[in-house]
Order: structure tokens, then C-alpha cells, then sequence
């Protein structure tokens, strides 16, 4: 081989970096005598191990096994109540039969001849904790590492999951401290002051439709809201219009980050497309537009929703850590003030074998719950009802018990809306006889900072759009509106067919899946 490459490579093996040398060739970070002299002062002092506990100091933070088995004993002795001192933790470990794993009688009283004070314990375990966190970086480094230089890896899920496991440590071994009331005092009446200043009411998030804002005076930030339906009676559609309400508001624009697992972006689009630019749904998903409706889509739809601050996840089979670390994302690099959800039951949870179903989704929402308080922003996931609601021969109207699944959703949402639209199930009017369709019901069932009220509003899902309800709007306002099917001439209120002769809907079409019956004839089926 030439002289030269010889030398090239030498230097290039020189300036080459190996990573073995870095991580594999020193011992890891520790602290062997603070861990002594913690276990020895919990032995001595009644109150140390909790002020130990208050650090969030838990026993895999020990590098010796020994004294990670010794903490273990300590911690359920503290549950049963047991008093914990030299002879208690000697007998506990004999009934666990570990005395012999950490050295016997001898080596639990040695651990006290090392206490000089228990004045600093808590200090010594944060120590411990930190020297725990390094080894946890330095472990969770080498695995990334060693799976980035796999070929078969997908880059975005090793992301996803290098996020989700730096999260773990951060939420598992990470407390926020104590705040004092003077402290909690002051930030709530800075709170106040800033919103009697406001000229607006809308304190959170607006949604678009002023009666709701009368009630929750904007979606509010930490909050979990549910948004509960039977299916296609219009969950997407109007989730949607919250979306495009917070994102395009004149007064108030907010970022939203909206995660579809049913339906794929360009689906979601289109509907949104159709309901800013007022032309019908069925048109534009089929591409049969007049020059007049293509140009009113440009000017109307396009144009206004080209820059908005909407950013759209249709991936499926979304489970909660990657959801977690998505959203962080989302807040951090764009500003997103509020996540929506579509769905909550087609999230997958932690993916343990032996979890049911019910307490996978009790996972999730308390999880969701728990991030909108860390980013501080609303988040809305919608939500299948059980069928319980079909079988009930009184009212219709959903309830919190209908909630699917898992009674975890009611516990951790701070507030519950359900839709509700009498048409759905064939109603047609009123109890004053007037044509109701398009009447749509949306019944706040828990507010925990606020009123129970249910807001009318009025559904055009032709245009997969919602609009405040007007009692004088009859319904020529809506002609065809709803996710129906053709099958006669509307009735009138009197028994009559309505003049005109055209073909009113009942409730049959599929409203998600796009698709029609045929010799359709007139508006489309949303």
C-alpha cells in the first residue's frame, strides 16, 4: 500500500473518537458513603426518612444491591406502620429471608457508625438521586447508540422513544418543590389583576362560538376536556371548528396541534376546507367543483388556511409516551396553546400484557391530565359513548355514566361536553312541532370551575360546519345539513309534504368514511 494512504489512515484512525474508552472504561458515577451514612441516620432519627422520602429517593437509586434491598425493607416497613430502627430492619429482612444478601446482622449496625449528623440527610440524598439521574443518562445514551447504528432502526420512532425515556426520568425522579401560600398568593393576584384589565371576557383559549365562551370563558390552560358523542353524530366536524376557531380567531390566534388516529390529514383538510369556504363537503371530495366554487375555495379556503398555526398528526396506532413526546414538541418549537385528540379509545397505553383495557384508558387520561399541566395548555380528546345510550327508551341525552370504557375519563377531565342531535336518532321536531334539524345540544356534564349549562348550536355537516343557533333559522337555513340519506319529501310541521318536493335525510350515510348512496340527489350527507 503506498506510504501516504498509510499515514492518511493512521491519522484518520487517530482523530477518530471511541466511545468504549468514554463510558465502558470508568466506574460509574456513585456515592457508596452517602448511601451508608442515609440508611444509617433513617436507623437513628424517626423524621429522616421522610424528609429522604420528600426527595423522591426510591431504592433502584442505590448502587450497592445491599443497600437498595435494605431501603426496600425500610419503605414497607414505613406502610405497615412499623418503626424503623437497627433491631425492626434486622427482623424485617429476616422475614424477607435477605439478611444474608446485604452481609448479615454486622453490616445493618455498621451503617450507623458512619452517622456523624442527621442534620444534612436530605442533602445527601439528593446526592444520590443526581448520582442515580448520571448513571441513567450514561445507560439510556449507551442504548441509543447502540440502536442508532442498527440499519433496520426508524430514525423517528428512536427519536420518540429517546424522548420518552428522558421524560421518564424527568417525571419519575423529578419533584416540584413546595410552594408556600405567600408565593401561590401573589402569582393568583398578579393572575387577577392581568384579567380585570382585559377588555375581553375570554380569559383561555376561545372556541369560536360566543354562548360556550359565556360559560367557559375559553378553553382554559391544564385543563383535560372530554368532548363525548355517539358515533358520526359530528365529534370530528366540530372538534375541527374548534380548531379552525383558535387558529384563524382575529382577536386571539393560538397555535393548535390536532392528532387524528381515524383519519388522515388530507381528510381532515378537505372537511376544513369545506367548512371555511362554505362549499359542500361532498363536492370538494369528489373534485366536482364549478370554476365559481373552485375560485370561492381558493379565495375563501385556501388562501386563509395556507398560513395558519394548525399543525395536523394522522398517525395511527398513536400510543401515549410518543403522544407525550410529540406534543412537547409541538409546544416548545411552535407555540401550540391547545391539543385536540381524535380519538381517545384508538390510543394505545403502556403496553403491558397483563393490563386490561379499562385500566389502559384510565393510563391515558390520567397521563393526558398530567401533561396538560406540565405544557400548561387545554387539551380536548374526543371520546366514544357506550352503547348504553341506544337501550335507554327515555331521554337520549348522553350522561356520565355513558362514557366508554373506563370511569378514569370522568374522574381526571376537568370538564365533559357531550353532542347531542335529536335528528340522529329520526326526531325531527320539537315539542312545539317546529322542524328541529341541524339542532344540536352540547351539554356540559362536569365543569370544575365553572356552571353545567347545555349550549344550542346549529349543525350544517354539508358544510362539516357549526354555527350559533338563531330560533327564527328554520330550516331553509340548512337545506339538506346533516349526515342523511334521501328518502321522501320532508314533512311539514303540520303532516304535509313540504313545498318544492325535494328529498329531505335521515340518519344512514356514513359521515367519516366518505362515502355515499347512490342516486344521491341534492345536498351532500354530512
Amino acid at each position: 500500500m503506498d506510504i501516504t494512504n498509510l499515514n492518511r489512515d493512521k491519522k484518520r484512525r487517530k482523530g477518530s473518537i471511541d466511545l468504549s474508552t468514554m463510558v465502558y472504561g470508568k466506574v460509574p458515577p456513585q456515592a457508596k458513603e452517602l448511601e451508608e451514612a442515609v440508611l444509617g441516620a433513617i436507623m437513628l432519627e424517626k423524621s429522616a426518612f421522610d424528609s429522604v422520602i420528600d426527595t423522591n429517593l426510591k431504592a433502584e437509586c442505590f448502587y450497592v444491591e445491599a443497600h437498595q434491598i435494605i431501603f426496600k425493607a425500610m419503605q414497607d416497613m414505613q406502610q405497615r406502620g412499623i418503626p424503623i430502627d437497627i433491631l425492626t430492619v434486622v427482623e424485617e429482612l429476616k422475614r424477607k429471608d435477605q439478611l444474608d444478601q446485604v452481609g448479615g446482622p454486622y453490616y445493618v449496625t455498621r451503617l450507623t457508625n458512619t452517622v456523624v449528623s442527621t442534620a444534612h440527610i436530605d442533602a445527601h440524598a439528593r446526592i444520590i438521586l443526581q448520582k442515580f439521574i448520571q448513571r441513567e443518562l450514561i445507560r439510556i445514551s449507551g442504548e441509543i447508540i447502540g440502536d442508532a447504528y442498527e440499519d433496520s432502526t426508524d430514525v423517528f420512532d428512536l427519536l420518540d422513544e429517546s424522548e420518552t425515556k428522558m421524560f421518564n426520568i424527568t417525571n419519575n425522579y423529578l419533584k416540584k418543590n413546595f410552594e408556600d401560600m405567600g408565593s401561590v398568593l401573589a402569582k393568583t393576584i398578579n393572575r387577577i389583576d392581568e384579567l380585570r384589565t382585559k377588555t375581553e371576557d375570554i380569559s383561555g383559549v376561545p372556541s369560536g362560538f360566543s354562548t360556550l365562551d359565556r360559560v367557559t370563558y375559553g378553553w382554559q390552560p391544564t385543563d383535560l376536556i372530554i368532548l363525548a358523542a355517539r358515533p358520526s353524530v359530528g365529534k370530528t366536524a366540530f372538534a375541527l371548528n374548534l380548531a379552525r376557531h383558535a387558529a384563524l380567531n382575529p382577536v386571539k390566534p393560538t397555535p393548535v396541534g390536532f392528532f387524528s388516529l381515524e383519519m388522515s390529514a388530507s381528510q381532515l383538510v378537505q372537511r376544513i376546507l369545506s367548512a371555511e369556504s362554505e362549499i359542500h363537503m361532498e363536492k370538494i371530495s369528489r373534485g366536482k367543483l364549478e370554476d365559481h366554487e373552485y375560485q370561492q375555495l381558493h379565495a375563501k379556503g385556501i388562501k386563509r388556511l395556507e398560513t395558519a398555526p394548525l399543525y395536523i398528526d394522522d398517525t395511527a396506532a398513536l400510543n401515549i409516551f410518543e403522544f407525550r413526546a410529540k406534543a412537547r414538541r409541538l409546544v416548545n418549537k411552535h407555540g401550540v396553546g391547545i391539543i385536540i385528540i381524535d380519538y381517545l379509545q384508538l390510543m394505545s397505553g403502556s403496553g403491558e400484557k397483563n393490563s386490561n383495557r379499562e385500566q389502559e384508558i384510565s393510563t391515558i387520561s390520567r397521563n393526558l391530565k398530567a401533561l396538560a399541566k406540565e405544557l400548561n395548555i387545554p387539551i380536548i380528546a374526543l371520546s366514544q359513548l357506550s352503547r348504553a345510550v341506544e337501550t335507554r327508551k327515555e331521554s337520549k341525552m348522553p350522561q356520565l355514566s355513558d362514557l366508554r370504557e373506563s370511569g378514569a375519563i370522568e374522574q381526571d377531565a376537568d370538564m365533559v361536553m357531550f353532542i347531542y342531535r335529536p335528528e340522529y336518532y329520526e326526531n325531527y321536531t320539537n315539542e312545539n312541532g317546529e322542524d328541529n334539524r341541524g339542532e344540536t345540544h352540547i351539554k356540559i356534564a362536569k365543569h370544575r370551575n365553572g356552571s353545567l349549562e347545555t349550549i344550542k348550536l346549529r349543525a350544517l355537516l354539508h358544510f362539516q360546519k357549526f354555527e350559533e343557533w338563531q330560533e327564527d333559522g328554520g330550516f331553509q337555513s340548512f337545506n339538506g345539513g346533516g349526515n342523511f340519506k334521501p328518502v321522501g319529501p320532508a314533512p311539514s310541521p303540520g303532516g304535509g309534504a313540504s313545498e318544492g318536493g325535494g328529498k329531505f335525510f335521515i340518519q344512514g350515510s356514513r359521515m367519516n368514511g366518505g362515502d355515499f348512496d347512490e342516486g344521491f340527489d341534492g345536498d351532500a350527507p354530512f
